[in-house]
C-alpha cells in the first residue's frame, strides 16, 4: 500500500483489492467513482464479504505455498502420558519447539527412576548432560534436571545400591558446575550465581552421605552365594559387565578371590566391550608368557569406551517419529510397527536434538 504508516485516503475515496491489484473508487455520497466498480457502492453489503473471502483466498494460498516450499522444516511436539512425537525440522525450528530440555521435561524421567530397569539408563543420561549438556538445558529443565538427581540419590541412600554408580554421577557434575561457575557473567547457567553454588555445596553434602553408607548384612540363614557349587559361582559371575564389580566379589571371601582371577572370566569380558582390533593393539602379556586379560580390560576401558547394557531403554519409531520406552504400546500407523523401532542409547537419545 503506498504512503505506509499515513492516512493517504481523501474523504469518501476507499481502496479494494482486485484481479487487477488495489483500486481506488468513491463512495455515493462523494458524487461519482473511479474505476468500473459501481457494485460495490450499490451492494455495499455484498461486495465487503467478497472482499474478505478474497483476502482470506490470497493469504490462504500464499500459506498453502509456504507450507508446500518448508514441508520438511516444521517441528511440533505432541506430548502424551508414556510418549512423544519427535519431527525433525530445520535449525531454527527444532531450537525453538525441539530442544533437549523440553524432551527432557516431556519425558517422565523421575518415575522411571524407580523402575530398576530404567534405572542405569536414566543415571547414564544424567551423567551425559553434566558432562557437555547441561548449558544447553531451560532454566525450567535444569531445576527438573536437580529434582531427579535428588531422589536418585535418595533411592540410592535408602536402597544401599549402585552407590560407586552415583558418586561417579556426582563427581562428574561437581566437576563441570566447577567449570562452569569460574565462567560467571558469561550467561552460561542460568539463574543467579549464588543459587549454583548453593547447589554445589548439595551435591557434596550427598556426596558426604554416600561415603558414610554402612551396609548392614541382612538378617538371612539360608543358603549363600559361597555356599553354591563353583560352576554356579563362575556362572554368576561371568554375568557381570563391570570388571571392578569383580574385584570388589574377589574381596569376600578367599575362594572368590581365586574364581576373580579366572583368566577365562577376563578374556570374555573384555571380547564383550571391545573388539578384536582394539584388543590386538593393547596386548600384555603376563610373567608366564601369558596374556594377562584381566590388566589388558583395565587399559583398554581407559583408551575405548565400554559396551553399554541396559534392562530397558528408549524407543524411537522410524515410521511416526514417536519417542516412547520400550514395551510402551503407540499409536503407530505402519502395517509392520515391531519392525520400526530403534533402540536408542542415552548417547543416541542426546544426538537426536543436536543442530
Amino acid at each position: 500500500m503506498p504512503f505506509l504508516g499515513q492516512d493517504w485516503r481523501s474523504p469518501g475515496q476507499s481502496w479494494v483489492k482486485t484481479a487487477d491489484g488495489w483500486t481506488r473508487f468513491l463512495d455515493e455520497k462523494s458524487g461519482g467513482y473511479v474505476g468500473d466498480l459501481s457494485s460495490f457502492c450499490k451492494k455495499e453489503d455484498h461486495n465487503k464479504e467478497n472482499l474478505f473471502n478474497s483476502l482470506n483466498y490470497d493469504v490462504a494460498a500464499k500459506k498453502r505455498k509456504k507450507d508446500l516450499l518448508n514441508n520438511k522444516a516444521k517441528i511440533q511436539y505432541f506430548h502424551q502420558e508414556k510418549w512423544i512425537y519427535v519431527h525433525k525440522g530445520s535449525t531454527k525450528e527444532r531450537h525453538g519447539y525441539c530442544t533437549l530440555g523440553e524432551a527432557f521435561n516431556r519425558l517422565d524421567f523421575s518415575s522411571a527412576i524407580l523402575d530398576s530397569r530404567r534405572f542405569n539408563y536414566v543415571v547414564r543420561l544424567l551423567e551425559l548432560i553434566a558432562k557437555s549438556q547441561l548449558t544447553s538445558l531451560s532454566g525450567i529443565a535444569q531445576k527438573n534436571y536437580m529434582n531427579i538427581l535428588e531422589k536418585v540419590v535418595q533411592k540410592v541412600l535408602e536402597d544401599q545400591q549402585n552407590i560407586r554408580l552415583i558418586r561417579e554421577l556426582l563427581q562428574t557434575l561437581y566437576t563441570s558446575l566447577c567449570t562452569l561457575v569460574q565462567r560467571v557473567g558469561k550467561s552460561v547457567l542460568v539463574g543467579n550465581i549464588n543459587m549454583w553454588v548453593h547447589r554445589m555445596e548439595t551435591i557434596l553434602h550427598w556426596q558426604q552421605q554416600l561415603n558414610n553408607i554402612q551396609i548392614t548384612r541382612p538378617a538371612f540363614k539360608g543358603t549363600t552365594f559361597t555356599d553354591l557349587p563353583l560352576c554356579l559361582q563362575l556362572n554368576i559371575m561371568q554375568r557381570l559387565s563391570d570388571g571392578r564389580d569383580l574385584v570388589s566379589l574377589g574381596q569376600v571371601a578367599p575362594g572368590l578371590q581365586v574364581l576373580s582371577e579366572d583368566r577365562l572370566l577376563w578374556k570374555k569380558l573384555c571380547q564383550y566391550h571391545f573388539t578384536d582390533r582394539q584388543i590386538r593393539k593393547r596386548l600384555i602379556l603376563s610373567d608366564k608368557g601369558q596374556l594377562d586379560w584381566k590388566k589388558m580390560y583395565f587399559k583398554l576401558i581407559r583408551c575405548y569406551p565400554r559396551k553399554e547394557q541396559y534392562g530397558d531403554t528408549l524407543q524411537l519409531c522410524r515410521h511416526c517419529h514417536i519417542l516412547s520406552w520400550k514395551g510402551t504400546d503407540h499409536p503407530c500407523t505402519a502395517n509392520n510397527p515391531e519392525t520400526c523401532s530403534t533402540s536408542l542409547s542415552p548417547q543416541d537419545f542426546i544426538n537426536l536434538f543436536r543442530f
